[in-house]
């Protein structure tokens, strides 16, 4: 059966070049592109694709919380991410967001076409640069967070808006109190809902002041 594929990516030119290699392959049916996470919601839900390949930055709905409402709604979906970011929190946040691969840009058909059909059969894939990462971050947090340590997917920085989060405090307050940007605040924010696997804000309180925090 030909995988049904959704593209999810905000840049056009991008976005209409990945469509005409997959389609060149006669592999799979590309049943419609999103220029953004929200429309790429509304075009699953309609769509019911196989296969999602999601870009992360995008604007309205990044492809996180896309991926997640994706999921949500119709789990037997597979998201694909295709990105520029390579970064461990970016990797993560997609995994426990529920994507089952993770291809940084600059991947050759072969790479793209390879992962599109893991993925549509039920497989979890990685490009060859980030498998070996994916022990040793869990590694990494496994040495680093004491024993019994709520939340220990964490990192310290998510632990700390968190924190914030239980507290009480909006992302410009959280911004102000750890002096960092409105954005990075809002990153965190989306790692922390993603990383935790909750819908919203009054989820994470609930989790935190289950856990002990913020009180």
């Amino acid at each position: 059966m030909t995988p049904r594929v959704l593209l999810a990516d905000d840049h056009p030119v991008y976005r209409d070049g990945l469509r005409l290699m997959l389609e060149s392959t006669g592999e799979v049916e590309v049943v419609g592109t999103a220029p953004d996470g929200a429309v790429a919601v509304e075009m699953a839900g309609r769509l019911h694709p196989d296969v999602v390949v999601m870009d992360l930055q995008m604007p309205r709905l990044g492809g996180v919380d896309a991926t997640r409402r994706i999921l949500a709604a119709r789990p037997e979906t597979g998201v694909l991410v295709l990105t520029m970011h390579e970064d461990d929190e970016s990797v993560f946040a997609a995994m426990l967001a529920g994507a089952r691969g993770y291809l940084v840009k600059g991947a050759d058909q072969d790479e793209i076409m390879r992962a599109v059909s893991a993925v549509a059969g039920g497989e979890v894939i990685f490009g060859p640069a980030l498998a070996g990462r994916v022990t040793d971050y869990f590694a990494r947090i496994a040495a680093a967070r004491p024993a019994g340590e709520p939340f220990p997917q964490l990192t310290a920085r998510e632990r700390d808006v968190l924190e914030l989060i239980a507290l009480g405090l909006s992302n410009p307050a959280i911004a102000e109190r750890l002096g960092l940007s409105p954005k990075t605040v809002r990153n965190n924010v989306s790692n922390v809902f993603a990383k935790l696997q909750v819908a919203d804000r009054a989820e994470a309180i609930v989790r935190a002041h289950d856990a002990g925090l913020g009180r």
